[in-house]
C-alpha cells in the first residue's frame, strides 16, 4: 500500500493546507468536497507526497526517504556528576533498546572515559567538540586524536550554542568538521535558524549556507549525520511540528542531490533536534525524512531517552 507523507495526512484532506512560519507559504484553503480542488492540492505540494513502494531501504520501515539505519544521539552538554552520570549510565544499560538504531551519547569531556568504560556497547560514545586539527598550544581546546584515543566514534559540531554564544562561524565549523573526517571521526554536523531568521522567511537560506560551508570543507559524506536543530526549539520547551520539520528537511535532502549527489541525498541521515522528548517523538519519527533525533535534555534521563531510541518503531510498518 502506498504511504502518504506529512503534509497529507491519512485518507481525508483537511479543509486548510498547513501554514509553514518562515518557509512555504499556504497554497490556498481546499474544499474537500471538490476533486479538482485534491487534484491541484496533489500537484502543488510536489515533492512532499512520497510512495513507499519508490523508498529504498533495508528495514521494512514506511515513511523514510533516506536509505540509512535510525540514529538517536544524546548530547548531555555541561551536565552531570560523576554521581549522576552513573546513575544514567546504569539506566542506560538496563534499557530495552530496539537493536535497529544507531545510539550515540555525548558526555562532557571530563567523563567521556567513564562513560566510555561503564556503558554499554551496543551505544557509542561521541564528544561536543573537537579542534580543527592536531594538538599543541591551544588552551582549554582537544584534539581529534584524542577524542579517538579514548574510544569515541563521532563529535557534535556546529551546535547552535557553539554558534550563538561561543561564536564559531561556518568556516571555522567546516574545519573542525573536515579534519575530523580526515581522522575516521564521525561527525554529527548541526544547523539549524534563529528565530528571527525564521520570522523572516529565510530558514532555507540559513541551513543552505550551513550546509555549503560543510560541503566546501569535508573529503567526504560517509560518516556525517546532519542534525537540523531550529534554535528557537532548542531548550525552549517549543519544538518544530512534524510537518515544519520535515519541510526543510525535504528541503535539505533536495540540496544535497543538487549540490553533492543523489547518492549523498539518499544516503545522509537528516536527523532532528529541538526539545525532543518522550511525547513528542513518535509522531516526528513517523515523518518521512526524519531520520532519527539529537536529543537534549530528555537524553539526560535514561527510560525517556530509551522511547525516544525506540520510536523507530513509528515507522515500521505492519505485516
Amino acid at each position: 500500500m502506498a504511504v502518504v507523507s506529512s503534509s497529507v495526512a491519512g485518507a481525508a484532506i483537511s479543509s486548510q493546507f498547513i501554514q509553514f512560519s518562515g518557509l512555504r507559504k499556504s497554497f490556498f484553503n481546499l474544499d474537500s468536497s471538490s476533486s479538482s480542488s485534491t487534484q491541484s492540492l496533489l500537484l502543488n505540494v510536489g515533492s512532499h507526497v512520497r510512495l513507499a513502494s519508490t523508498m529504498k531501504g533495508c528495514r521494512g520501515v514506511a515513511t523514510m526517504a533516506g536509505t540509512g539505519k535510525f540514529f538517536v544521539g544524546g548530547n548531555w552538554k555541561c551536565n552531570g556528576t560523576k554521581e549522576s552520570i552513573s546513575k544514567l549510565v546504569s539506566e542506560l544499560n538496563s534499557a530495552a533498546l530496539e537493536a535497529d538504531v544507531d545510539v550515540a551519547v555525548a558526555p562532557p569531556f571530563l567523563y567521556i572515559e567513564q562513560v566510555k568504560n561503564t556503558l554499554t556497547s551496543t551505544i557509542e560514545v561521541a564528544a561536543q567538540n573537537c579542534w580543527t586539527g592536531k594538538g599543541g598550544a591551544f588552551t582549554g581546546e582537544i584534539s581529534v586524536e584524542q577524542i579517538i584515543d579514548l574510544g569515541c566514534s563521532w563529535v557534535v559540531l556546529g551546535h547552535s550554542e557553539r554558534r550563538h554564544i561561543i561564536g564559531e562561524d561556518d568556516q571555522f565549523i567546516g574545519e573542525k568538521a573536515a579534519y575530523a573526517l580526515s581522522q575516521g571521526l564521525g561527525v554529527i554536523a548541526c544547523i539549524g535558524e534563529l528565530l528571527e531568521e525564521r520570522e523572516a522567511g529565510k530558514t532555507f537560506e540559513v541551513c543552505y549556507q550551513q550546509l555549503k560551508a560543510y560541503a566546501d570543507a569535508v573529503p567526504s559524506w560517509d560518516k556525517i549525520v546532519i542534525a537540523y536543530e531550529p534554535v528557537w526549539a532548542i531548550g525552549t520547551g517549543k519544538v518544530a511540528t512534524p510537518e515544519q520539520a520535515q519541510e526543510v528537511h525535504i528541503a535539505v535532502r533536495d540540496w544535497l542531490r543538487k549540490n553533492v549527489s543523489s547518492e549523498v541525498a539518499s544516503k545522509t541521515r537528516i536527523i532532528y533536534g529541538g526539545s525532543v522528548n518522550g511525547g513528542n517523538c513518535g509522531e516526528l519519527a513517523k515523518q518521512e525524512d526524519i531520520d532519527g533525533f539529537l536529543v537534549g535534555g530528555a537524553s539526560l534521563k535514561g527510560p525517556e531517552f530509551a522511547t525516544i531510541v525506540n520510536s523507530v518503531i513509528s515507522k515500521k510498518v505492519a505485516a
